[in-house]
């Protein structure tokens, strides 16, 4: 039996409306994200900073014992510029010994090596060595909050607050889970060397073994860090990074109910990263990515690229869809300065604006002699 023309034309439509159906599945390659029972957290990738999932991300927080990324990053800073010595001894204040919560067990008026105290901040999170820490960097522990303060304006941290080396409660001490990713990311960038300290699963002081409260370091192969935090009014918090081949994860979970709640929504986070995104190196730094005209100067071409390495991360399957753009100046006279901005690229996803990086001159270019200049005015006057 023959179809009508009109069933013909229904049938036509029918499949039109079913193809693009599928093709927009086939585009939307990624589902939503996992459901995470926590006060705010937040997944960033640590090459590219593109932030894959968050919410409540800006929200002020109680940052308890994950103020200590804070402390460490004080003290591997001042270990970096040869302030401070790993085998420098430090005499126990009666405050450090005295202070409560988890400790690493230090004796008031014993000696102590740095190299003992950042195992004891990073691994046992002490309170008692994050505070003998802070006083032998900074003379007092309040001193040092001064440091800390210093440090998290500099990274761009920029609502947070410390009044404390330890994270204990005070209405004035707060951070977000965006701050906490900006400092984790720049603990491990800044001083990959002493890295490895934060996969250690116990240490030992004092005859007494304490493990790491980092559960996902026996969970999960991909994880090598960072924090565990918790006080009855900040929850159980856990500071992650995962890496998986070449592609580096970091999440924030705070707030949560239990220590198995902040582990399990830590990995649903990491494991939803690693399965649905991927992360690439687009242009290297210091490598032209275009040459401009540039008049009136010795040289007639002037190299322009990034002044850092641009990372993408992007969802799978969706890398061949990415678009890139410049933007230049439409004149540029010499004498060019090595880092002048002259022009910007936009790198797009379909609508989405995944960055947009300043265009700097590579090098340096003078004045040119009399007679190129006067040529090149020459030249100007008839474009």
């Amino acid at each position: 039996m023959s179809l009508t023309r009109s069933a013909k034309l229904l049938i036509i439509l029918l499949f039109s409306l079913s193809s693009t159906s599928l093709f927009a599945r086939s585009v939307n390659l990624v589902p939503a994200a996992p459901k995470v029972k926590a006060h705010s957290y937040l997944l960033m990738d640590f090459d590219s900073s593109r932030i894959i999932v968050s919410q409540n991300a800006n929200t002020r927080i109680e940052p308890a014992s994950l103020t200590k990324l804070m402390t460490t990053y004080v003290g591997l800073y001042e270990l970096s510029n040869n302030n401070i010595k790993l085998e420098d001894q430090v005499k126990i204040s009666e405050k450090a010994w005295r202070m409560k919560g988890s400790r690493m067990f230090i004796e008031v008026n014993s000696w102590v090596s740095v190299n003992e105290l950042l195992h004891g901040v990073i691994i046992q999170s002490g309170n008692d060595a994050s505070v003998a820490l802070a006083e032998h960097i900074a003379g007092s522990e309040s001193a040092f909050a001064d440091l800390m303060n210093q440090h998290a304006k500099n990274l761009g941290m920029n609502d947070t607050f410390f009044t404390n080396s330890t994270g204990w409660p005070d209405k004035n001490h707060y951070t977000t889970a965006s701050d906490l990713a900006i400092l984790t990311r720049a603990l491990i960038r800044d001083f990959d060397k002493y890295y490895a300290l934060f996969k250690i699963k116990h240490y030992t002081y004092n005859g007494i073994k304490q493990p790491n409260r980092n559960r996902l370091l026996w969970t999960d192969d991909r994880v090598d860090g960072v924090k565990t935090g918790h006080t009855e009014s900040a929850g159980y918090c856990l500071v992650s990074s995962a890496k998986q081949k070449d592609m580096r994860l970091i999440s924030v979970v705070t707030g949560t109910n239990s220590e198995s709640a902040r582990e399990t929504a830590s990995r649903k986070l990491l494991s939803y990263g690693f399965r649905f995104y991927e992360t690439f190196l687009m242009n290297k730094a210091h490598t032209a990515l275009t040459t401009q005209r540039i008049w009136k100067g010795e040289k007639e071409e002037l190299e322009l690229g990034l002044t850092e390495d641009l990372y993408l991360t992007v969802p799978k399957g969706s890398r061949s869809k990415i678009k890139a753009n410049m933007k230049l100046d439409a004149m540029i006279t010499a004498p060019v300065k090595k880092g002048n901005k002259f022009g910007t690229v936009n790198v797009t996803l379909g609508d989405e604006t995944l960055t947009s990086k300043p265009l700097v001159a590579l090098n340096d270019i003078n004045e040119g002699g009399l007679l190129s200049k006067l040529v090149d005015n020459i030249i100007l006057m008839f474009k």
